[in-house]
């Protein structure tokens, strides 16, 4: 929480300074924008080409907005919290872009009749660029005040940060060779194409020759410099790309146009399966704009009712997986209804069962937690005003729901209400199973190959 004091009126003196400092992002532009209307093309990074502007690499930051940023050293600094406009003439010499790291000060020169202050306004690069100078004149509070900035509610931009960084982290490593079964149609076989694209995975193409063939076709792609294994039988292929992993010849399997089940029966089956001994179990890896760290959710696609046994594994997947990503001590909350155990509600009882065995070291790496409700496993208030007194409370990062349906739901409610990216990957194989929908994206789709790539190389049982 901030603070913001002013100094009023019969305080001022002429001569006093303040700075604040300001990094142009590209997503200040977007939000700019949409509030004035402004959409010239030069202000936003080069999503596609644009008759006539050629020669344009990186967005320029909107004159008016660098304007608009002596306001937050006026209203937040000196005077402070109470101030009010009465005129701003301002001149530009520069241009800022995204990246640069502006410093706005403001200078009292004047003080005039009624409350009036005359401040000089300049605003600088760190590198040195002099982009805007000129005078304001405000009507300074009279009396002192001061005001909490965290009581204003954020804007959420969609775009996600998280899932970038773990493209770029995912991108340098060697590429994953992936058994792909079934990739007969246009939107399965784009899929691991764009993984490839991005070196995430190197794909090996399984499944009936005429309608791969067919597929890239219809996307344009030139698929030779790709491994093909024509089988068009789909539980023979998912055996196939099986069997490749036993071979070590493959690192990863993925779901093309292919049941679910057809795939998964060959990777659990008893004999020639990759079973490790543990539940196999699907987490949804998340970025959810507001969010300063990705989200877990698990599981959301294999395990209908899970008993406790089966929960076990599933949270114990979630967090080696939460490791692969850069979660070194996971927050994992154990979701229900209430945040009290009560023998009405089994999943509370269950998720008490856990916290407890994570506590004996049963289940490894990670602080867990439960219950815990939807609104105190990750809002801080929320779990502030209930009394919740937890290291994950308010915080979590991995969320194991009771089911495979509020776990389901819960998922398809951030990414089609809340905005939020989703990449997935099935855990507790020898190693990891890549299930993709025909409604994924194409960052939802790179993220999936990524998520498995990273734990393929980081985190995969041996």
């Amino acid at each position: 929480m901030t603070k913001l004091t002013n100094t009023p009126w019969d305080k001022l003196e002429v001569g006093m300074e303040a700075e604040v400092r300001r990094v142009c992002r590209a997503d200040d532009f977007f939000v700019f924008a949409n509030i004035t209307g402004n959409m010239n093309p030069k202000h936003f990074p080069r999503m596609k080409e644009v008759e006539g502007d050629a020669g344009l690499h990186e967005p320029v930051a909107p004159a008016m907005w660098v304007s608009t940023l002596v306001s937050s050293a006026l209203g937040n600094k000196l005077p402070g919290p109470g101030t009010l406009y009465k005129s701003h003439k301002v001149e530009f010499h520069e241009r800022a872009h995204d990246g640069d790291e502006l410093i706005v000060k403001v200078r009292l020169t004047d003080k005039l009749d009624n409350n009036v202050a005359r401040f000089s306004c300049a605003v600088d690069t760190t590198e040195g660029k002099h982009l805007m100078d000129g005078t304001v004149e405000v009507y300074a509070p009279l009396e002192a005040m001061d005001y909490d900035a965290g009581d204003i509610p954020g804007m959420i931009v969609q775009k996600h940060v998280h899932f970038d960084k773990m493209l770029a982290e995912a991108e340098p490593l060697p590429p994953m060779k992936t058994s792909v079964v079934a990739p007969e149609t246009e939107d399965s076989l784009l899929g691991p194409l764009l993984a490839a694209d991005h070196t995430i995975i190197d794909p090996i193409l399984i499944g009936d020759e005429v309608k791969i063939h067919a597929a890239a076709k219809a996307i344009g792609r030139d698929i030779s410099g790709f491994e093909l294994i024509h089988e068009p039988n789909h539980k023979l292929a998912a055996s196939i790309g099986v069997r490749l992993v036993h071979e070590g010849k493959a690192q990863a399997v993925m779901k093309g146009n292919l049941h679910t089940d057809d795939l998964l029966g060959q990777v659990v089956k008893r004999d020639g399966g990759l079973r490790i001994g543990r539940r196999l179990s699907h987490v949804f890896v998340m970025d959810v704009p507001g969010l300063t760290h990705l989200l877990l959710i698990s599981d959301a696609a294999i395990n209908i009712a899970p008993d406790l046994e089966t929960k076990v594994d599933i949270t114990q997947n979630a967090i080696d997986l939460g490791h692969a990503l850069g979660l070194d001590v996971p927050k994992v909350g154990i979701l229900s209804a209430v945040e009290t155990v009560t023998p009405k509600i089994p999943s509370t009882l269950d998720a008490a069962a856990i916290s407890k065995m994570a506590e004996r070291g049963q289940i490894k790496g990670a602080l867990v937690d439960g219950p815990l409700a939807m609104d105190n496993a990750i809002d801080i208030e929320a779990a502030r005003t209930k009394g919740i007194q937890s290291m994950v409370a308010g915080q979590a990062e991995i969320l194991i729901a009771p089911n495979l349906e509020s776990a389901n739901m819960l998922a398809k409610e951030l990414t089609f209400i809340a905005h939020a990216e989703a990449g997935g990957v099935v855990i507790g194989a020898k190693c990891p199973v890549i299930l993709t929908s025909r409604a994924d994206d194409e960052k939802a789709r790179l993220v999936s190959c990524a998520c498995a790539a990273l734990y393929a190389y980081k985190k995969a049982p041996v």
